[in-house]
């Protein structure tokens, strides 16, 4: 084997239940720390620390405050964006710099502490966090949104992935009950997954009937989503990954059946505007992924034996179903943690406790895919990884970048419902309509409904096909029926 393959050989994950817990700079030294004895890796060899942005807590130099606390100097620090796909984004960039002869062991940790940061909220206390960045840097958006989803009140992923949702259903010829009750049916089984993880945030097994079945215990958030099928952000959770050469991996001892390979992996992107999707309740970019990843491997679906599909939302399970050919209820199941809803969903770092779980399953052999998802059905990574090793080097370029439909700001007259959501209050009640509209000149356009008893009719039947009519004040459109 050429002492230049990649291969990771160290994973840890944690998870915090007792409140409040501790920093993510504190998660992120004691993953590392812990994945590089699973590595048998003394850290001062690190050449590469890649962590994935954390949404709990902005660092002055969060590579270089971990780096000190490691006693680690590598020459290669970095600290992504916002995206569920960052993960295998790095680990990507890191196999490839390990393939290029440029690094020979590189360390890939996340963490999140939002369920601390709650706990500090409700005491009435501010978070006593170190090296706070100063000034706070802007958001880690790679881009921030459109201006007539801010207009429209359109940047939360539990409306703009429910729109998506309502869309796929029309087209698929659902009714709104059959949908609810095949959601559940999909997400009970990954319940069963989290209850027997240990690093799982919700480790109750659910029927379908109580998933499906709106409760004052699961709410409507984003309707036709309820509060227990939908990604829980707020968790304290870390992991870590430690990939190096093959080369130094024999000189450190590292056994064979802990060598886990990423034989072949992917990405692509959708339009970043849900509106300016061609398909709205469906992906272009997923397939192209999907086929890239498994080409490059040289393996197919049928040859995985373990699959852990990001699953933040149901459509985002129901469109890679959709695009593989794959029963949602298929023997090996959908995820291998319990996915975010019970496993936990720490922002943009899930895939790597994904990756962890895989990794530590195929030390047993075989291969396993896990694909990841960032922003609003935007981008898409599929990963391929095995006990064997393969000849892909593949770099981070999109394989696949959608065209878009354009958006109109603002438009009055008649349009058409493409997909739509109920935005709910934290007490469950029906707050307001939001909606992506079809126009008769092939734009699509952003509306809100406020009448409540348009929004009574909305809840009651299907939207989508509805002829409506928008007028426009202030840059924002309203629809009515």
């Amino acid at each position: 084997m050429d002492p230049r393959t990649p291969c990771l050989i160290g994973v840890a994950q944690h998870t915090v239940r007792e409140q409040p817990g501790p920093e993510p700079l504190d998660l992120w030294e004691l993953v590392a720390r812990e994945a590089a004895r699973d590595a048998r890796l003394p850290l001062h060899r690190l050449d590469s620390i890649q962590i994935v942005y954390s949404d709990s807590w902005q660092y002055d130099a969060p590579a270089d405050r971990l780096a000190r606390r490691l006693g680690a100097d590598p020459r290669h620090r970095v600290y992504s964006k916002v995206s569920g796909t960052a993960p295998q984004l790095l680990i990507g960039e890191a196999a490839a710099r390990i393939a290029r002869g440029e690094l020979d062991a590189a360390l890939v940790v996340g963490a999140e502490a939002l369920a601390t940061r709650r706990a500090y909220r409700h005491k009435g206390e501010h978070v006593p966090w170190s090296h706070a960045a100063n000034p706070k840097p802007p958001y880690g958006w790679e881009r921030p949104p459109h201006a007539s989803e801010l207009a429209h009140e359109l940047f939360m992923p539990v409306h703009t992935y429910a729109i998506m949702e309502t869309a796929r259903r029309k087209f698929r010829n659902i009714d709104i009950k059959e949908e609810m009750l095949d959601r559940g049916e999909m997400m009970a089984p990954m319940t069963e997954v989290a209850a027997a993880n240990r690093h799982a945030w919700r480790r109750k097994v659910m029927t379908p009937q109580e998933l499906a079945t709106p409760t004052a215990a699961n709410r409507f958030v984003g309707w036709p989503y309820t509060r227990n099928t939908v990604a829980v952000i707020e968790v304290d959770q870390a992991a870590a990954l430690v990939l190096a050469s093959s080369g130094l991996a024999d000189r450190l001892n590292v056994p064979r059946d802990q060598r886990i390979y990423l034989r072949g992996w992917a990405y692509a992107e959708d339009t970043w505007e849900v509106a300016a999707r061609p398909a709205l309740g469906g992906s272009q970019a997923l397939g192209h992924a999907a086929r890239a990843a498994f080409e490059r491997a040289g393996l197919g679906l049928d040859d995985m034996n373990a699959l852990d599909l990001y699953s933040c939302f149901a459509i985002a399970l129901r469109q890679a179903c959709d695009t593989l050919g794959l029963d949602p209820l298929d023997r090996r199941g959908l995820t291998v943690t319990g996915g975010l809803p019970y496993a936990g969903g720490p922002s943009s770092c899930y895939v790597l406790h994904s990756t962890a779980t895989m990794a530590a399953l195929l030390r047993d052999g075989g291969h396993g895919l896990v694909t990841g998802v960032g922003m609003h059905l935007t981008k898409h990574a599929y990963a391929v990884w095995s006990s064997e090793p393969g000849t892909d080097r593949s770099d981070g370029a999109p394989v696949f970048v959608a065209d878009p439909v354009p958006i109109a700001d603002v438009h009055e007259g008649p349009a058409t419902v493409a997909g739509y959501t109920i935005a709910h209050d934290r007490e469950g009640r029906p707050d307001k309509g939001i909606l992506v509209v079809d126009l008769p000149d092939g734009r699509r356009a952003h509306a809100l409904v406020r009448q409540a008893d348009l929004i009574a009719d909305a809840l009651g039947r299907e939207l989508v096909g509805q002829e409506v009519r928008l007028s426009s004040e202030g840059g924002v459109n309203r629809a009515a029926w």
